[in-house]
């Protein structure tokens, strides 16, 4: 039981994170300035209390701390009905196990992969794959990323997992917190897995898709 709290917790925190950044990611919207503003933004929190940058790295641990969490009792709990499989029981539960439950594991192997991508390229290297030139500007390396299909494609890719992955990953949490004892309980768990689902996934997608298209530019 432990570990399925922990798993939830941990996955709360990132639901939280997700859908503040995606409000971050539609400032691009308001233009390359706005951006930039938001981001800078981010850097001079709680300043002079934290040194420039700090309350972005204190987050930034909290996270690493929580995806520590979240992938170890992911394992652990799918190893855990692995081994079990010997017994009648737990063979005949596993063969009940339904296509989406595979791809909430794989889902999340292929956002971890991505998150990696990710942060290479908006955070820890910052490389422009595209044309326009956006040295020192986090919003000019957006809109030169996304100006590229393949980028785009990525991204639109890692959302489809990602959409999964919240509308199972609230499901599951609700069940796992106690809130899905009835039938309205589950129909409003589902709803709420759908809903957050939905608008995460939009959210994310409308920036590259609006600067791959020309809607939004650099200048």
């Amino acid at each position: 039981m432990f570990m399925k709290m922990l798993m939830a917790g941990s996955g709360a925190l990132f639901v939280f994170y997700v859908l503040v950044h995606m409000y971050g990611n539609l400032k691009i919207f308001a233009g390359v300035d706005a951006f930039n503003e938001y981001a800078e933004h981010l850097r001079t929190l709680f300043t002079p209390f934290l040194p420039y940058a700090g309350f972005l790295w204190l987050f930034r641990v909290l996270l690493i701390a929580a995806l520590v969490a979240h992938a170890w009792s992911a394992f652990y709990l799918w190893s855990r009905a692995r081994g079990a499989r010997t017994t009648r029981y737990v063979a005949k539960a596993a063969a009940r196990a339904t296509v989406k439950s595979k791809m909430m594991r794989w889902g999340g192997v292929a956002l971890l992969l991505f998150l990696v991508w990710h942060l290479l390229q908006f955070t820890i290297v910052k490389f422009n794959v595209g044309s326009l030139p956006a040295e020192g500007s986090p919003g000019l390396l957006v809109i030169s990323s996304f100006q590229v299909w393949w980028v785009v494609l990525i991204y639109l890719l890692a959302l489809v997992a990602l959409g999964l992955h919240l509308y199972h990953g609230v499901w599951s949490a609700s069940q796992t917190l106690g809130w899905a004892g009835n039938a309205a309980a589950r129909r409003r768990a589902k709803t709420l897995g759908t809903v957050i689902a939905l608008v995460t996934s939009v959210g994310f997608a409308l920036p590259p898709l609006a600067i791959l298209f020309g809607l939004v530019k650099g200048s």
